[in-house]
């Protein structure tokens, strides 16, 4: 199952980050990002606060002690989605190998399906999306999307200590509320999404 799951509202989606505090910290106070911070290479958000957290082991990794919520505007969330191409040749999309070549060579925006990912870590078959934002559009997210970045990483270690005193059910009830974001048929083809179901009602996948 490919279906874009995350936090969002009306006018907005939040879309998570890993830092270390050199790049964090600055984020925060900024309420955008600032220096340190790179506009020039790939950046990648992920709808999906349990993908990160098996990505940053719980923001232990280095580089990754800081986990943000990065709220963006779901206009600039879609605009990145319709000018994405996935990191794969999908034969739903592309007739062959060399027009995808010769379209990602181009891309702005890199799409990828990882597996979703349980409170312990597990990978499940549902997959969950990240977007690779590239040095032509960052700016665009930097300046334009962002709305609002917090710090999430209190809320990190305090889930990650609630698993590691075998509190699971305290654990989950903390999860930031995560569920099928609305895409058009257009763009579900053009990130590779499953087409959408009518109602979009679907079990948690982490919670199975």
């Amino acid at each position: 199952m490919r279906q874009i799951r995350a936090e969002f509202d009306r006018d907005s989606i939040t879309v998570y980050q890993a830092y270390s505090p050199q790049i964090g910290v600055p984020a925060v106070e900024h309420g955008r990002f600032v220096p340190p911070f790179s506009r020039g290479r790939m950046t990648w958000i992920k709808p999906s606060f349990l993908w990160l957290m098996a990505r940053s082991n719980w923001a232990r990794k280095p580089g990754q002690e800081m986990i943000l919520a990065v709220r963006i505007t779901r206009a600039g969330w879609e605009e990145a989605l319709a000018e994405a191409v996935p990191t794969d040749p999908d034969r739903k999309i592309f007739a062959g190998s060399d027009e995808w070549r010769a379209r990602f060579a181009e891309a702005l925006v890199h799409v990828q399906w990882d597996p979703e990912r349980t409170l312990r870590g597990q990978k499940l078959e549902a997959r969950s999306i990240q977007i690779g934002l590239s040095r032509h559009i960052v700016d665009r997210y930097v300046d334009e999307w962002t709305l609002a970045i917090e710090d999430r990483t209190p809320l990190v270690r305090r889930i990650h200590r609630l698993l590691q005193d075998g509190q699971t059910a305290k654990a989950k009830h903390l999860l930031p509320p995560e569920r099928p974001y609305p895409l058009s048929l257009h763009l579900a083809r053009t990130v590779a999404a499953d087409a959408p179901a009518p109602g979009g009602h679907h079990a948690d996948p982490r919670k199975a």
